[in-house]
Order: structure tokens, then sequence, then C-alpha cells
């Protein structure tokens, strides 16, 4: 059985221009009687495709998205910038007063927090900003295909691609 779906039209799409593009929904979900019984609100998303010509597909098995709280996650991007190798030795040559004992896991935690405000100050418009982009692709990708819309589709993952660039000097500097 496929497990209803919601969000997008389409799961792939050739990406070529108007009488030559091809739109289909190729990608779904199926169960059987079985694991529907034991979900029975699950639900399919379609998500938006940003750089594949498929667009991914999540499963929610209780048929609700929740927002997580995202365990830290160091991004690669952050090497580029000179600041962020200096606020790593900061904290990591930072002597704690108190007892030797878990120093190694208050600089780690330190650090995480440190690096954590350094980057929503440097990248957090930047986050917005992709957010935004991200939600206009969507709203291409789940109406009906126009023929400028290839175009508008392309412009918008330059300006998304552009949109993870840093924003400039960390505020308060």
């Amino acid at each position: 059985m496929e497990i209803q779906s919601k969000g997008g039209t389409y799961t792939w799409s050739n990406h070529r221009s108007e009488e030559d593009e091809i739109c289909g929904k190729l990608d779904r979900v199926l169960s059987s009687p079985e694991w529907n019984f034991i979900f029975p609100r699950a639900m399919a998303i379609i998500d938006v495709a940003i750089t594949s010509d498929h667009a991914p597909i999540v499963l929610l098995t209780n048929g609700v998205m929740k927002k997580v709280k995202r365990d830290f996650k160091f991004e690669s991007r952050w090497i580029l910038e000179g600041e962020c190798s200096h606020l790593v030795e900061e904290e990591w040559t930072h002597t704690e007063e108190r007892n030797q004992r878990g120093t190694f896991w208050v600089k780690l935690r330190r650090t995480k927090v440190k690096l954590g405000k350094w980057s929503r100050e440097k990248f957090g418009k930047n986050k917005a900003s992709a957010n935004d982009i991200v939600s206009k692709i969507k709203d291409v990708q789940d109406g009906p295909l126009q023929s400028e819309d290839d175009v508008k589709l392309r412009d918008l993952k330059a300006e998304l691609t552009k949109s993870q660039e840093p924003s400039g000097e960390v505020a308060g500097r």
C-alpha cells in the first residue's frame, strides 16, 4: 500500500526547458497492512529538491513533524574563517582554576557554546535568508510548472548557494 504523501506534486524532474521537460511522481513510500497497523498515522512528506533531480521523501511514522533541538555540529565552512581557529585555541588554552578532573569536558562544552554563538552572529542572517529561498523553491516545485520555472529554480538555487557564504564581520566586534 502507498503511504499518503503531502508536499510537492512531483518527486522527479529532468530539469529541461518547456516542451522537453518531464516531471513525474516516481518515488513513493510503500507499506504492508501489518506496518500500517503499527503506524496508523504515518505520512510521507515530499520535500524540496535542491541539488538532485529527485525530491527527498521524509517518512513521519507519527504523522507529525516535530521541531527537534539539534545537537552541536561543527560545520566545515567554519575552517575557512580565521576567527574559528582563534576561538577554539582561546578556549583550549584557557586554564581552569578548579581541579583538573573533567577539564576536557568543560573545555569541550565551552568551545561548543562559543562556536555556536559565533556561528549565529556570523551566519545567522544567512540561515534565515536560506530558509526563505528554500521556501520559494518549494512553492515553485509544488505548483504547476510553467515554462519560466526552470530558469526561476536555477536562479533560486544559485541564490541559495550564495546565501551560504559568510555575511561579514562578527556582530559587536
